[in-house]
């Protein structure tokens, strides 16, 4: 057999692909993955159908991290726990069917303490 490549999982009409938005929240992803493969299975699964579903461990930033501004448009940014025991957390934006990662990190951001 030769060399393998992997085949990603394809997204219903109505789902959102989930892209990462920099080299360093694709970096994250991959750290994360590697140090919580599960939970990120779950997050992608999540994220897939309906980004924008508030709950507990998903929901919009607030204050001066409310927002995002990309390529001339402003768009609201939110923040997925992947789980309530562990510091990782996922920020990402919006816009059109695609969820864009803007940061993956295994431990908690600075920025919202």
């Amino acid at each position: 057999m030769g060399k393998e490549q992997q085949v990603n999982r394809p997204i219903r009409n109505s789902e959102y692909k989930t892209v990462a938005g920099s080299a360093a929240a694709q970096r994250g992803w991959r750290d994360l993955i590697a140090t919580h493969r599960n939970l990120m299975v779950e997050a992608r699964e999540f994220l897939t159908p309906a980004p924008h579903r508030k709950t507990p461990t998903n929901y919009p930033l607030r204050g001066e991290l409310a927002t995002v501004s990309r390529n001339g448009a402003s768009h609201e940014r939110w923040q997925h726990k992947p789980s309530q025991g562990n510091g990782a957390r996922i920020w990402f934006y919006v816009e059109d069917q695609t969820a864009c990662l803007e940061k993956a990190c295994t431990n908690h951001p600075k920025q919202t303490e």
